[in-house]
């Protein structure tokens, strides 16, 4: 089996140089790729205040966070929980920034650079010069973003998997019947190896039609020498 560990934080800014703290952290974990279900949480009193605009963004105040723990006191848990595993994250320089300044407060190593999956580079692979936030790629692959009103780390990490599974080659997974503990079967996903593309290949009536289209267009740059 396959373990990685995907996360996401919210933050007081965007500089963890200039005073800026991580104020929520949230990871999941993975097993070839799909959510087992176990993750980690945690809402962090930032020790500063919280400007009116990253207030907008995450919907987190002041007040949301008094008497929650420092960081100092959940870092072992969440070093615990992410292991040696490697760490999925979007705009993955960011969280890993944040965290290594939170980590080294407390004396704690940085994350490992070898360790980084950034699924915004994998999206600008796949779709360059398109728009690739979280949001956008939701969109693009009918994922679900009702409950998404403010940036929340849960959530986004939640959303993340999907699409995380979507960019490394969609759902191929195979389904099976296994029984569990002498009862009924119940229907479990099982891993079936290395995912690779489908090809979409048209039919002859699809080609047909394309070429009538094309007769209807002046000089179509398909059909040109």
């Amino acid at each position: 089996m396959s373990r990685a560990v995907l996360f996401d934080t919210e933050t007081t800014g965007l500089d963890p140089l200039n005073g800026d703290r991580v104020l929520e952290v949230a990871a999941l974990e993975l097993i070839n790729d799909l959510p087992t279900g176990r993750h980690f949480h945690a809402l962090i009193d930032p020790q500063r205040d919280i400007p009116e605009e990253a207030s907008r963004v995450h919907g987190f105040t002041s007040a949301h966070l008094a008497g929650k723990p420092l960081f100092a006191e959940v870092a072992p848990g969440l070093a615990e929980f992410f292991q040696d595993s490697p760490l999925i994250a979007h705009n993955a320089p960011f969280d890993f920034g944040f965290l290594d300044m939170e980590f080294g407060r407390v004396g704690m190593p940085r994350l490992a650079r070898d360790r980084m999956i950034d699924t915004l580079v994998l999206a600008k692979t796949r779709f360059p010069g398109m728009p690739n936030s979280l949001d956008a790629l939701c969109r693009r692959f009918s994922i679900d973003l009702s409950a998404r009103t403010t940036h929340n780390a849960l959530l986004d990490c939640r959303l993340l998997a999907e699409v995380y599974v979507e960019l490394t080659g969609g759902r191929q997974r195979g389904l099976s019947l296994a029984a569990e503990n002498g009862r009924s079967p119940v229907a479990v996903y099982v891993h079936t190896g290395p995912r690779t593309p489908r090809p979409i290949e048209p039919t002859e009536a699809e080609l047909a039609a394309h070429a009538a289209f094309l007769t209807r267009i002046k000089e179509p740059v398909w059909l040109l020498p």
